[in-house]
């Protein structure tokens, strides 16, 4: 018996080791606008400030209802601004998150007290604001569950034209990997939208924290219900433990079980409505907990439960399927609704009333498919070197949702690929500047690019040429220069090009000049340095880059030779010149000179045969 004590004791420690073991759930609070991280009560979350992850305006906050975290700021997104703005979160660990989006209103007056916009996750439409929703505590906040998987999150909203998108708090709380498991369609590429979340029988709500619930759960919120209807139904209520309440993976809290609505003698069936979106799929959760004294054994009692008329659950025993009293049973099915409502009816079949403690409906929303990386990484290169204005956006995904695309951009779905890639952008006459980067030919499902109209500057990039699926390219009325590359010759698909009205130079590419006889439109007028085609003039010899280089060469050497024999016959002719009019000025002495030595010499010649040497005439004589 001993040995028995101490092994139980053993597991139980270990167990008790492996839970303490388990890493804290990741969790990040974002107060928007704040310009530094504040804590808020009674739990003293932390919230961070969110500068650097998007754009907008910050500005002081009202707060539309008393669930609404009591935090003084908020951001919102002016339409000058653009149509979508996003936030970019980083370093989100991989895994099963809940995300909520608390929305507020401007403290100031001249604002819409109630803007309508819409919020998309990871590019797929979650939520779309109804008017009223200020006067609804459930309706201040989206939420959903979706995979992260890729260590980033992107949550955009849309605006409409009914006010300007304005947001208090976004939370990022992650939940076990299997949380809300509903079946083989249940994945990573399902996202599932809180439509309701209520708790029956009481009239405090309430969130997962306020019950001391694990934080696995993901802190959510449920909307208190006292009844469905007047003498419909009665409240039950225990302060009893409940047994399988708080496990995993969806760790609800104990306390949601100890309070239940009942339904009456002159009622039996038990209905709650809900508006709903129409043509949409529905995962209900239904939470049981036998909390009323009167029902002791199973079979006293029984019910089913049907959803828009249909039976979905026959014969609920929820004492004997949890297999106690106080214990927690959860139902869970996926429904599709065709109409604008779903109503929840419990009828009972045997023994006492109908129960229920609460009440969870999620719509299914299908994960949308992502544009592909690199066509989303050259498009925002694109905007970058053409200054793409505000009013553009070009935030969060290109092709998703499908109801707001960047402007311009046309998008096709590839099946075998499962991604979005470009085939079209019309960006003509929006006063875009700049010049056109290579990265451009990353978009390489193109079939239509038109730029015109704008003042874009530079060279045509040689590897637009590699777009062969290019059906039309127009780069009119621009400033572009410098010559058409060759490569453009080798878009065979190109049926359209225009390039006329900008400052290009050199030999139109002659395989271009060869599909104007197979029925291509092509304009290449108003560039004075064109040529080489019919209607421009004609080029003079075609010569390679090399040979240019080669001429300029020669052309330069040929400039520095002639101007240094230039130096070199002027200092010759100046030093001739000078020579010149050193003799000039010496000119009379020497002519002096020259007639006495003359004379001299023709003295000699006359007395040549009359002279005498010293010895025969004699010393001289000296007077």
């Amino acid at each position: 018996m001993l040995r028995f004590t101490l092994l139980w004791l053993l597991v139980f420690f270990l167990s008790l080791v492996s839970s303490s073991a388990r890493p804290a759930p990741f969790a990040m609070r974002i107060s928007c606008g704040a310009r530094q991280n504040v804590r808020t009560a009674p739990t003293y979350a932390l919230w961070y400030k969110d500068f650097g992850y998007t754009g907008g305006i910050p500005a002081n906050a009202t707060t539309p209802s008393f669930i609404t975290p009591p935090l003084k700021t908020l951001r919102y997104f002016p339409l000058s601004e653009g149509p979508e703005n996003c936030y970019g979160i980083n370093r989100v660990p991989k895994g099963h998150y809940t995300l909520r989006i608390f929305f507020g209103l401007i403290k100031q007056p001249d604002f819409d007290d109630e803007p309508l916009f819409e919020i998309s996750v990871e590019g797929t439409l979650i939520h779309s604001l109804k008017s009223g929703w200020t006067s609804h505590d459930d309706q201040v906040f989206a939420e959903a569950l979706v995979f992260l998987l890729d260590g980033t999150v992107s949550i955009c909203f849309h605006s409409t034209g009914h006010g300007d998108p304005a947001i208090i708090s976004i939370e990022i709380l992650q939940v076990d990997d299997k949380a809300y498991y509903s079946g083989p369609e249940w994945g990573k590429g399902v996202i599932l939208k809180t439509t309701s979340r209520l708790t029956c029988g009481t009239s405090k709500p309430r969130f997962d924290e306020d019950y001391s619930g694990d934080h696995w759960g993901g802190d959510r919120y449920w909307e208190p219900i006292r009844t469905f209807g007047q003498n419909a139904d009665e409240p039950r209520s225990t302060e009893n433990s409940i047994k399988q309440a708080s496990d995993a993976p969806n760790f609800y809290p104990e306390a949601l079980y100890q309070s239940a609505v009942v339904s009456t003698d002159s009622q039996p069936d038990l209905a709650y409505t809900i508006d709903v979106d129409p043509n949409k799929n529905y995962s209900i959760w239904l939470h049981f907990a036998e909390i009323d004294a009167l029902v002791t054994d199973a079979g006293q009692r029984v019910f089913d439960v049907l959803l828009n008329g249909d039976t979905i659950f026959k014969e609920i025993d929820i004492l004997k399927m949890s297999g106690d009293r106080y214990t927690a049973l959860v139902l869970n099915t996926t429904v599709a609704v065709s109409g604008r409502t779903l109503t929840i009816t419990l009828h009972p079949k045997e023994g006492h009333r109908a129960i229920i403690n609460a009440i969870e409906i999620f719509q299914v929303i299908a994960a949308e498919s992502k544009t592909s990386s690199a066509e989303v990484r050259a498009l925002q290169a694109l905007k970058r070197s053409l200054g793409l204005p505000n009013r553009f956006a070009w935030n969060g995904d290109p092709c998703v949702p499908k109801e707001h695309p960047w402007s311009g951009a046309d998008c096709q779905f590839d099946k075998s690929g499962s991604k979005w890639f470009i085939d079209g952008l019309d960006l003509a006459n929006q006063g875009l500047k700049g010049f056109l980067p290579d990265d451009i030919s990353k978009l390489i499902h193109l079939q239509s690019l038109n730029l015109s109209g704008n003042t874009i500057h530079g060279v045509i990039p040689s590897s637009l040429g590699t777009i062969t699926s290019l059906e039309l390219l127009d780069l009119s009325y621009n400033f572009l220069n410098g010559s058409i590359p060759e490569s453009l010759g080798n878009l065979t698909a190109l049926r359209r090009l225009n390039l006329n009205g900008n400052s290009l130079s050199g030999r139109v590419p002659g395989a271009l000049g060869g599909r104007l006889l197979n029925g291509a439109s092509f304009n290449f007028t108003d560039n004075a340095g064109l040529c080489g085609i019919p209607g421009l003039p004609t080029c003079g010899p075609h010569l390679s880059a090399g040979a240019k280089v080669g001429i300029a060469f020669g052309v330069s050497l040929s400039f520095l030779l002639l101007v240094i024999c230039s130096v070199c016959y002027w200092k010759r002719r100046q030093n001739i010149l000078r020579a010149q009019q050193i003799a000039a000025r010496g000119a009379p002495y020497a002519k002096a000179r020259t007639q006495f030595s003359h004379d001299i010499q023709m003295s000699r010649h006359h007395n040549h045969g009359h002279t005498r040497t010293a010895a025969e005439n004699g010393p001289s004589l000296l007077s």
